[in-house]
């Protein structure tokens, strides 16, 4: 095990699982990665059976959990499978699996594809989100709400100027959840907290890798779950979308890339922001 400054603001070419022994305990503060999913990607990864699926990822899991700081947090974009005309249950296997490893399984985000080409199958359409899952070690964790507030909308405008007496004090809830609301409590605001779905476009600017994700997403959740200097890791780097970002935060970042082919792509576009007028002028 070596000291996390070896770690840091580089790629690490290798198996995530070997490498992740040699960094340190308690020594990352967010994990953002995109790891392939079951039975994808056969000609770049490998792929993973969806039946192998938990029983591979779950050794992965816990190295995670061992380098992630107990008020860290583990976001994981994963995409379910239809096999045989049904969708497998490999995500909702993992989920429960690692519950039973010790993760919090706190909170999940869906990944609205804005403009996901359209598709037909027999039995369903082509899905236009992915599952974004939020993984805790403890309840009490590092989260900057208000770094990801967006505009009130045009919902403020009909909404706010419109006022029930319902409206005028903690109204709760009718279902007997024990949540309620004071909808007058926004009156003058200009932003509001986002809902838990994610409307982001697919377009990003790699076209060499065969599953990038685009640089809004890890920078929405470095946002929301670190802070400046905080260091984020990404296990399945792929192209270096998720380190590049973390770079652009201002925040440190660790990367591992199995394929060489991605590591060399990752390594470029990392030494292209790191270089680039406006980076520097912000160190």
């Amino acid at each position: 095990m070596f000291p996390i400054d070896i770690f840091l603001d580089k790629l690490a070419l290798g198996d995530c699982l070997k490498i992740l022994e040699d960094i340190p305990s308690n020594s990352i503060n967010l994990i953002v990665t995109s790891p392939p999913y079951a039975d994808n990607r056969k000609s770049t990864y490998g792929g993973v059976s969806p039946d192998k699926y938990v029983e591979w990822f779950l050794p992965i899991s816990a190295e995670l959990q061992r380098v992630l700081k107990d008020d860290g947090t583990f976001i994981l974009n994963i995409k379910e499978k239809v096999v045989e005309g049904e969708r497998h249950t490999y995500v909702l296997e993992l989920i429960l699996a690692m519950k039973r490893q010790g993760w919090l399984w706190t909170e999940e985000y869906m990944w609205h594809k804005r403009n996901s080409t359209p598709g037909k199958w027999s039995n369903r359409f082509r899905d236009s989100w992915e599952r974004c899952l939020q993984f805790n070690k403890q309840r009490k964790f590092k989260m900057f709400q208000e770094s990801v507030m967006v505009p009130m909308g045009d919902w403020a405008k009909t909404r706010l100027n419109s006022l029930g007496e319902n409206d005028k004090i903690r109204f709760n809830s009718q279902v007997g959840s024990g949540f309620g609301k004071n909808i007058s409590k926004w009156v003058g605001r200009e932003k509001a907290y986002p809902t838990n779905v994610l409307h982001l476009a697919t377009e990003c600017g790699n076209k060499n890798h065969s599953a990038a994700f685009p640089k809004s997403l890890p920078t929405w959740f470095i946002k929301l779950f670190s802070e400046e200097n905080d260091v984020v890791l990404d296990p399945f780097a792929g192209s270096g979308t998720t380190c590049i970002a973390a770079h652009e935060l201002n925040r440190r970042f660790v990367g591992i890339e199995l394929k060489r082919e991605y590591f060399e792509l990752a390594e470029k576009n990392i030494e292209k922001v790191q270089k680039s007028p406006i980076q520097q002028s912000l160190l």
